[in-house]
């Protein structure tokens, strides 16, 4: 079973995880997989923590970007790939995270999934989500503070200093590369995008574009 590569990317707060959640759900969760850029960082566990906390975590080259597009190149061939996981309170890589795959459709969501060429050339649908920035800022207080651990002036210094101006060099231009923009404050009109991804998966694969 080769998998449908759908990339759903976005700025911090837009709504990638919930629109990736919805698809899946619709498509069926037996049929597909969800997988999250933020469980590529780099390893930090040679750092301290205060190294660590004080990291920037929205550049391009903070994710193993070769170890992401081999992973999806895997599930492409029909393959399985290890579950990679991240601990957001230590910032380093879990382990035991099972196995993923083989399926029919693989969703990766994630700040800058459309940045990288190499993975946007192993994709058959690319999706930007579209949220202004007051919005996404209290979406990301509001996960943060009550999902993370984080203070409310950690998460804003850390907005100010990395987020924010990461977003306006890489994120942002990132969503030229979309196929489809969608609005991530209004209902996600599913039934197109769904409609969509069931072709894909219905029809022999064909190679995805830049």
């Amino acid at each position: 079973m080769a998998a449908v590569i759908v990339g759903i990317a976005g700025g911090t707060g837009a709504g990638k995880t919930v629109l990736a959640q919805a698809i899946l759900k619709a498509i069926g969760e037996n049929r597909g997989a969800l997988i999250c850029q933020d469980a590529y960082y780099h390893e930090h566990s040679h750092l301290s923590a205060s190294e660590r906390a004080r990291g920037n975590y929205d550049r391009p080259d903070a994710f193993d970007m070769a170890l992401l597009t081999e992973h999806l190149q895997q599930l492409r061939d029909g393959k399985s790939i290890p579950r990679m996981r991240y601990d957001y309170h230590t910032h380093s890589r879990m382990n035991g995270g099972g196995m993923i795959g083989p399926v029919g459709l693989a969703i990766l969501e994630g700040i800058l999934v459309l940045h990288d060429e190499a993975l946007r050339q192993l994709m058959d649908l690319k999706i930007f989500v579209d949220t202004p920035a007051d919005v996404r800022i209290i979406r990301r207080l509001e996960r943060d503070l009550g999902e993370r651990g984080r203070t409310f002036e950690s998460v804003v210094e850390q907005y100010l200093a990395t987020v924010r101006p990461m977003h306006q060099a890489f994120v942002e231009p990132s969503r030229t590369h979309a196929d489809v923009v969608m609005s991530g404050q209004k209902p996600f009109p599913l039934q197109g995008i769904v409609a969509q991804i069931e072709k894909l998966m219905g029809t022999p694969q064909q190679s995805g574009g830049t």
